[in-house]
């Protein structure tokens, strides 16, 4: 009987060990790194520069904040570099630097600081920056550049080094690359919305038309995604609820008026709303838990950017719609609860 072997048992979980959250942001990173490169190829330096000025913005305001509280400084967790990406993709690649700048000032200051810091924040924090300089900058940020300019590699946009409060002068190359040859920096959303022109979809899905600098390639963005589904840091399941709420919603117009509405694949693979469901909505904080939660969530989110797309004054809407679903979201968690075990109905111990 002394020989038998003994049967340790213990109560659950049974986790070894769960991913630091170090660990998880530097797997974003590596998953935002190849759609950050296709924006440099899409729209060259000016691109680079903005990622780099916007990432060095909020590493700089949270190593601030942190020493002005007296706190050890977190800009080793990567948690600041990903809301620089996040942030920089969503604006348009001829952006000002000085507006990216105070972007990513605002992005970690009233996003993530103000809110207690990281896994604390109630909206996502590179959609708080981006509000900001919609609403401050309405003309830079609704200015687009074409893609594939034969100078992007050797000049900047011209309004990147524009100075504070100062209008950039068009160089002569640019001027010729977009009116000679006939390029144009209108985005697909806006050809759309006031034109009645629809970009072709494989155009769309693969990345070759002007957009903000990292939501041209829906391809790449989902391929991402998959990297980080794969390693367990990507609940699917955010992303896909996105995509069916506008699917539903955009097919529903569609059918009342194919001539006038566009198609569900326009509304998914155009604008940022493939960047932003994947990489965004699905904000571990800021996003439901709940089984039940997360499918309302995500159909509340494509619910409300086809009806902004289709009827607001603005050509994009997925930031102002996921923005909502963040304010929403301790409301839907709270009716969407699963059942406690041993009860009936939402009854609590």
């Amino acid at each position: 009987m002394e020989n038998q072997p003994k049967i340790d048992i213990r109560t659950s979980p049974f986790i070894r060990k769960a991913p630091s959250v170090a660990e998880i942001m530097r797997n974003v990173v590596y998953a935002l790194l190849p759609i950050a490169c296709y924006a440099v190829w899409q729209f060259g330096l000016s691109a680079l520069v903005l990622m780099i000025t916007t990432v060095l913005a909020c590493i700089a305001t949270e190593h601030m904040f942190c020493k002005l509280s007296n706190k050890k400084t977190t800009i080793g967790d990567a948690s600041a570099i990903i809301t620089g990406l996040l942030l920089a993709m969503t604006l348009p690649p001829g952006f000002p630097l000085w507006m990216g700048a105070v972007a990513g000032f605002t992005a970690i200051a009233m996003g993530k600081t103000l809110f207690g810091g990281i896994g604390f924040n109630v909206f996502n924090p590179a959609l708080v920056g981006r509000a900001f300089v919609q609403a401050a900058f309405p003309v830079s940020i609704t200015t687009w550049t074409p893609a594939l300019a034969t100078n992007r590699f050797v000049e900047f946009i011209p309004s990147t080094l524009a100075l504070p409060f100062m209008k950039p002068a068009p160089t002569a190359e640019w001027t010729t690359q977009v009116t000679i040859d006939g390029f144009s920096g209108a985005t697909p959303l806006a050809l759309m919305k006031f034109q009645g022109v629809m970009t072709d979809t494989y155009d769309l899905f693969i990345g070759l038309s002007a957009g903000s600098t990292g939501e041209t390639s829906s391809l790449l963005i989902l391929i991402c995604g998959a990297y980080l589904i794969f390693k367990n840091m990507l609940d699917w399941r955010i992303p896909a609820a996105v995509i069916l709420g506008t699917v539903i919603s955009a097919e529903c117009f569609h059918l009342l008026d194919a001539t006038k509405y566009p198609t569900s694949a326009f509304m998914v693979f155009s604008g940022g709303l493939m960047f932003a469901a994947v990489f965004m909505a699905s904000d571990m904080v800021a996003s439901p838990v709940t089984p039940m939660g997360i499918l309302v969530f995500g159909l509340l989110v494509g619910f409300l950017t086809v009806i902004i797309r289709l009827f607001g004054g603005l050509t994009e809407a997925v930031m102002y719609a996921i923005l909502f679903g963040n304010a929403a979201t301790p409301i839907i968690e709270s009716y969407t609860q699963p059942n406690i075990f041993g009860y009936k109905g939402k009854k609590k111990p």
